[in-house]
């Protein structure tokens, strides 16, 4: 059975599907395991790494040959239609596929008869924990997000105080308190800002406060759903 880690195509990104660190037990499954030229560059992730881990390393010229014949098409965004069209008959995408927002790639899916796995969709329990990929996006993204507001803020994060006067440090409010939000609380702390957070689980709040953090109590509806995990508003 051959796996095949394309290119990402979707503006902007650059992660990939399947690192060379991870080649090793596909094939030690007896899976093939085929990566397109260049696919980890933004990665840093060489061709030569893929090689020296036991992947095929295919050119452009025959990567519409891969799309055809290959069984399972790990991918970090979904597939765009052209490419989803063109799959064989049977074939599995693994990707965030994100379904009810990318209604075009669905169709591609169903014209060709092929089967997309989404992992934003799979269901946060014990039992699917180890194919868990959103909490470390999500925990990448909260680190972002502290570092892109200390950038754009027109001052400072932390409290400075120098002989010219004392600048007060920065408050920071952090909409919500899961594995993002509490990864930029973490980061904003770090950077010497005054935190507060709020989140629409009250429960929430102990895990705020852990992280240096003040709670914002507001007098609206709770809406904490099943495992921890906040239910949906709408």
């Amino acid at each position: 059975m051959r796996i095949l880690v394309p290119s990402e195509t979707r503006p902007g990104e650059q992660r990939v599907a399947i690192v060379p660190q991870v080649v090793p037990k596909f094939t030690a499954l007896g899976f093939e395991v085929h990566v397109q030229s260049g696919a980890g560059r933004h990665a840093f992730a060489s061709d030569d790494a893929y090689r020296a881990a036991g992947a095929t390393v295919i050119d452009e010229d025959h990567l519409a040959g891969a799309f055809e014949s290959t069984d399972v098409i790990a991918s970090v965004r979904p597939l765009d239609y052209q490419r989803a069209s063109r799959l064989r008959k049977g074939t599995v995408t693994v990707s965030f596929l994100s379904p009810v927002g990318d209604i075009e790639t669905i169709r591609g899916l169903r014209d060709a008869g092929a089967t997309g796995l989404s992992f934003d969709v799979l269901p946060r329990i014990s039992r699917a924990q180890s194919m868990d990929a959103l909490s470390s996006q999500a925990l990448v993204t909260g680190y972002r997000a502290a570092l892109v507001g200390a950038d754009r803020l027109p001052s400072f994060f932390p409290l400075f105080m120098t002989a010219a006067g004392t600048i007060q440090p920065a408050k920071v409010l952090v909409l919500g308190a899961g594995v993002a939000g509490l990864q930029a609380i973490a980061t904003a702390k770090r950077l010497g800002a005054k935190v507060s957070a709020y989140d629409v689980r009250p429960a929430s709040a102990d895990e705020v406060k852990s992280m240096g953090a003040t709670f914002v109590t507001l007098d609206l509806e709770a809406l904490e759903g099943s495992g921890g995990y906040a239910r949906e508003m709408t």
